[in-house]
C-alpha cells in the first residue's frame, strides 16, 4: 500500500466500483462518495492526497463540487471525468483550476498517467515509483479540524521554498509547534532547528545571543561564543515574540538578513549565513507600524508568507482529540489515575470559551488529572479549573441553511460520529439529526473511522 488516498466522486454506482477495484488494484487508498455534498462531508476526514469526480452529477455537479472543495482545500489536485459531449464544459472547468479531465471510457493506463502527473505536480512524487511524503512532519500537531488542514496544507507547500514566514496568531495557540513541523517538512529538515524567545533575552545581550561574540568584546566575554545564527546554519532560525524585539536593534537584524552574512560582536569581519527564517508574534504587526514600534523593512522582509494559527474556539473539534492526548501525556509520566473524561466533563471542555486557547487547555486537563481520584474525570473538576462561565456552541436553530452542513461535520467530528451524543450538542432529537444527516447526505460512521 502507497498510502496515496483518493476520493472518488460520481453518482454511477457500477462506474464507481469499478474505479475503486482499478485504483485499490494499484495500492492506491480509496474512499468514494456517490454525491457532491456525500464528498464535502468526506473531505476533512479521509484528507485525500487527489479527488476525481464526474462532471455531469445529480444534485451538485463536479464543477459546483470543485468550487466548493477551492474553499477547504484549494490545494487539493481534482481530476474531471466527462462524456464526450460535455468534452467544452470540462475544458472550461481546467480554465478555473481543475487540474485534468478524462473522457469516457478511458482505459487503465491513461487513467494512471494522470494520476502520476497530478500527484507529481502537487507533491513532487510519481504515484508508482517515487514515495508521497508521509505526515511525520506534522506527528506533533493535534487536530482533525478542517481550518487546521487548510493551515497544514499550506504550511506544507510552502515549507519547500526557502521564504521568510510569519506566524501571527495568539498566544498558546501553538506558534512554535507550526514552524517545527514547517521546519520538518522542509529540505533542512536534517539541519538544526534553533528557537530564541526574543522577549526573554535582555536587549543588551540579544547581539552576542543572536550573532555571537568574539573574546574580549565586552567585560566578562571570557571566550568566544557562537551566536544562533551561526549555530542554524543550514536550517531554520525561529524568532518568537518578534514584535518584542528593540526598535533599535530591528536595523542589525535587517542588515544581516539582507546581507546574509553575520559579525559577531567584537569581530573585524563578517561570515556568510544560510538560515531559513521563520518568525512569530501574537501582536499586530501592522499596528506596531503605524505607532512607530515595528520597522516597516523589517515587516516586508520577514513576512513574506503569513501563517495564522486559528483559536482554540474556532477549531472545537480538536478539544476532544487535544484533551485525551494530554491526559494520556500525564498518564504516562504516572501523575494521575485519571484515563478518561466522563461524558459531561468533556462537554464542558468543548463549551469552555478558552481565551487562553491550547495552552489554558493543557493546564486544565494536568490539573483534573491530578485531582481526579476516579479514572474517569467527573464534570465537577472541569468546571473547578475553568473558573468561568462556559461559552456556548452555536445551535442548529441559529445556524444560517448555508451553514447547517459544516455545523454538522464539526459536530460529528466533535464526538466521532456518535449521533446520540451529537444530538444532544446540536439541542434535537435523533429523528431530526438523522433526518438532518440525510438532507446533507452525511454518514456517521465516516466519522468514527477518524
Amino acid at each position: 500500500m502507497n498510502h496515496r488516498r483518493i476520493l472518488l466522486v460520481d453518482d454511477d454506482p457500477g462506474l464507481l466500483k469499478l474505479l475503486s477495484l482499478r485504483l485499490k488494484a494499484n495500492g492506491f487508498e480509496i474512499d468514494t462518495a456517490d454525491s457532491g455534498r456525500q464528498a464535502l462531508g468526506k473531505l476533512g476526514v479521509f484528507r485525500p492526497h487527489l479527488m476525481i469526480t464526474d462532471l455531469r452529477m445529480q444534485g451538485m455537479d463536479g464543477l459546483a463540487l470543485f468550487e466548493a472543495v477551492q474553499k477547504q482545500a484549494p490545494a487539493l489536485p481534482v481530476i474531471m471525468l466527462t462524456a464526450h459531449g460535455t468534452i467544452p464544459d470540462a475544458v472550461d472547468a481546467t480554465r478555473k483550476g481543475v487540474f485534468s479531465y478524462l473522457t469516457k471510457p478511458f482505459d487503465a493506463s491513461e487513467l494512471l498517467q494522470s494520476i502520476d502527473n497530478a500527484l507529481r505536480q502537487c507533491y513532487g512524487a510519481d504515484s508508482r515509483e517515487s514515495p508521497l511524503e508521509d505526515d511525520s512532519w506534522r506527528s506533533e500537531i493535534i487536530s482533525n479540524s478542517t481550518t487546521m488542514e487548510k493551515l497544514l496544507d499550506k504550511t506544507r507547500r510552502i515549507a519547500k521554498s526557502d521564504v521568510s514566514v510569519l506566524i501571527q496568531s495568539d498566544s498558546g495557540t501553538g506558534k512554535e509547534l507550526l514552524a517545527r513541523a514547517l521546519h520538518k517538512a522542509s529540505r533542512r529538515h536534517d539541519a538544526p532547528f534553533v528557537p530564541i524567545n526574543c522577549a526573554a533575552i535582555p536587549e543588551n545581550l540579544l547581539e552576542s545571543e543572536l550573532f555571537g561574540h568574539r573574546k574580549g568584546a565586552f567585560t566578562g566575554a571570557d571566550r568566544n561564543r557562537t551566536g544562533l545564527f551561526e549555530a542554524a546554519h543550514g536550517g531554520t532560525l525561529f524568532l518568537d515574540e518578534i514584535g518584542d524585539m528593540p526598535l533599535e536593534f530591528q536595523a542589525k537584524l535587517l542588515r544581516v538578513l539582507e546581507a546574509k552574512e553575520v559579525r559577531p560582536v567584537g569581530a573585524t569581519e563578517s561570515f556568510p549565513v544560510d538560515v531559513r527564517i521563520v518568525s512569530a508574534t501574537h501582536s499586530n504587526l501592522e499596528a506596531a507600524i503605524e505607532e512607530g514600534g515595528f520597522r516597516e523593512d523589517l515587516f516586508y522582509r520577514l513576512n513574506v508568507v503569513m501563517l495564522e494559527i486559528p483559536p482554540l474556539s474556532e477549531r472545537r473539534e480538536d478539544i476532544p482529540l487535544l484533551a485525551k492526548h494530554f491526559l494520556r501525556q500525564a498518564s504516562e509520566r504516572g501523575h494521575c489515575q485519571a484515563r478518561n473524561f466522563s461524558p459531561e466533563a468533556m462537554e464542558a471542555l468543548m463549551l469552555a470559551p478558552w481565551k487562553g486557547n491550547i495552552r489554558q487547555l493543557l493546564n486544565v486537563v494536568e490539573q483534573v488529572a491530578a485531582l481526579s481520584v476516579t479514572p474517569v474525570i467527573p464534570e465537577a473538576l472541569v468546571h473547578n479549573a475553568l473558573r468561568n462561565k462556559s461559552g456556548a456552541i452555536t445551535s442548529l436553530a441559529e445556524a444560517q441553511n448555508d451553514f447547517e452542513r459544516n455545523y454538522l461535520v464539526e459536530i460529528l467530528q466533535m464526538t466521532g460520529g456518535n449521533v446520540t451524543r451529537a444530538a444532544r450538542l446540536a439541542r434535537r432529537n435523533r429523528t431530526e439529526f438523522y433526518r438532518l444527516l440525510h438532507r446533507h447526505e452525511l454518514e456517521p460512521q465516516v466519522f468514527r473511522r477518524q
